[in-house]
């Protein structure tokens, strides 16, 4: 009885701690349905209202092949967060155009983690805790022991492959 219970418990506390990847729900805030906590790239392209955004901004945008260059020879292993909200113009624009960067870059996509946030810019069970986000779209910087080396918030400075090849050459 005594295992079986445990057993019981433990199901439970993984089921708890499990969190749904690219949860949909109706935001107050925003009066419409967004994503919300971690998202997949494939569960964030294909979000209907973010999509019909998504695929043409990519594909029209052309990151600067010097800055490209350069970036290649600075990107190691770091990690990348990408906060940001499924009905924000900023991260309709440049999320499409981070990830066009990323690509360029052969960025490995199990080093990037992406969380949509609500109309308040919050999401669920901890995820941005210590974050201090803002604003939206925000893109963090951590090197591989999990220090932040940079963060570009809701647009560039110049431009994001610019504004990236700046936080690396720091």
């Amino acid at each position: 009885m005594k295992i079986i219970f445990s057993i019981t418990l433990i199901v439970l506390a993984m089921n708890v701690s499990a969190q749904e990847v690219n949860k949909k729900i109706h935001d107050q805030a925003k009066n419409k349905d967004i994503l919300i906590n971690t998202c997949s790239r494939e569960g964030m392209m294909t979000f209907p209202e973010f999509k019909e955004m998504y695929d043409p901004l990519y594909a029209s945008y052309t990151p600067d092949p010097a800055t490209i260059a350069e970036l290649k020879k600075l990107v190691k292993k770091e990690k990348i967060k990408i906060v940001f909200g499924t009905w924000c113009g900023d991260s309709k624009v440049n999320v499409p155009h981070f990830f066009k960067i990323l690509d360029d870059l052969d960025f490995k996509e199990k080093n990037v983690e992406i969380i949509a946030v609500d109309g308040h810019k919050k999401a669920e069970d901890g995820l941005l805790n210590g974050l201090d986000i803002t604003r939206v779209p925000t893109f963090i910087l951590f090197d591989k022991q999990g220090k932040e080396l940079g963060r570009i918030t809701e647009g560039p400075n110049t431009t994001l492959e610019g504004d990236l090849l700046a936080i690396y050459k720091k």
